[in-house]
């Protein structure tokens, strides 16, 4: 029987990574911004303000939205999106604990 990730790793770390993952496209940092800027749900201005087409707009979208950084509501035929607040603060607490933990264990690079 194959081993699944979820059996290797911590849940936690697996969320950052599928997080920052989703984040691995200047599209999508893109968007994030836009929306962190707005402070409010956006529905047809995500594609006015990127110089890409409604297609990969809503392809990006899906993305963040599958890693949970950005929620959508359906208002008639339009889906209107904003930050996952909470989701982004988890993201920048994680990472944050994960650049601590790097700072904190500094040894002279003896190899490069």
């Amino acid at each position: 029987m194959a081993l699944n990730k979820s059996d290797l790793f911590e849940d936690n770390d697996i969320k950052l990574a599928e997080r920052m993952k989703a984040l691995g496209h200047p599209a999508r940092v893109a968007i994030i911004k836009l929306l962190a800027q707005q402070k409010a749900c956006i529905c047809g201005d995500i594609t006015n303000a990127l110089p890409l087409a409604q297609a990969t707009v809503s392809q990006h979208l899906k993305a963040l939205k599958n890693a949970g950084l950005i929620k959508g509501e359906i208002e008639g035929v339009r889906t209107c999106y904003c930050l996952n607040e909470a989701a982004v603060g988890e993201l920048i607490h994680d990472f944050n604990g994960l650049s601590d933990l790097l700072e904190s264990n500094k040894i002279p690079n003896k190899c490069c």
